[in-house]
């Protein structure tokens, strides 16, 4: 079914007014498409990557190649989804944190489809969800619930 605005009603989840180039601290989550498990099994509470989770993993930590004003905090891969700090600081070339994500996945889901064979298919669902950060109390919490998730997590589509 195609997007029908009479129906369909699509409203954003971003910070209304807010400018996403701003110099600032982000924490994202992004799901696969209809929560599939791509990038490999949580195993006695850790996470073990197969194969797509480690492309996966490795372009992430590219990102700051691609966006020069942006650092990488904490990062946890799941079965189904992942979790990142994003740090972008102030630079003449701005890059919003939508460009950033969109970039991400627009490139990890061409690699992916490529070793897979499967052209065109998708990867990721189409939003994300995004947190700015604003002390850092919130990022020392975030950055504990990054690290703890794989021994934390149980699997919404088994229950």
């Amino acid at each position: 079914m195609s997007y029908n605005p009479e129906i369909h009603h699509r409203q954003s989840i971003r910070l209304q007014g807010y400018d996403y180039t701003n110099e600032g601290i982000y924490f994202v989550t992004i799901c696969c498409y209809q929560r599939q498990h791509l990038f490999g099994e949580i195993d006695n509470g850790k996470m073990e990557i197969n194969l797509i989770g480690q492309i996966v993993s490795a372009l992430w930590q590219k990102i700051p190649q691609h966006f020069p004003n942006v650092e990488l905090d904490g990062f946890t891969l799941m079965p189904d989804h992942l979790h990142g700090i994003i740090i972008i600081s102030e630079s003449k070339e701005k890059a919003s944190l939508a460009n950033i994500i969109q970039n991400f996945k627009s490139i990890s889901s061409r690699k992916i489809n490529r070793i897979n064979k499967n052209y065109g298919i998708s990867i990721w669902q189409r939003n994300y969800y995004e947190r700015i950060v604003r002390s850092e109390q919130e990022l020392t919490n975030l950055r504990e619930y990054i690290k703890n998730n794989p021994a934390n997590w149980t699997d919404c589509n088994t229950e």
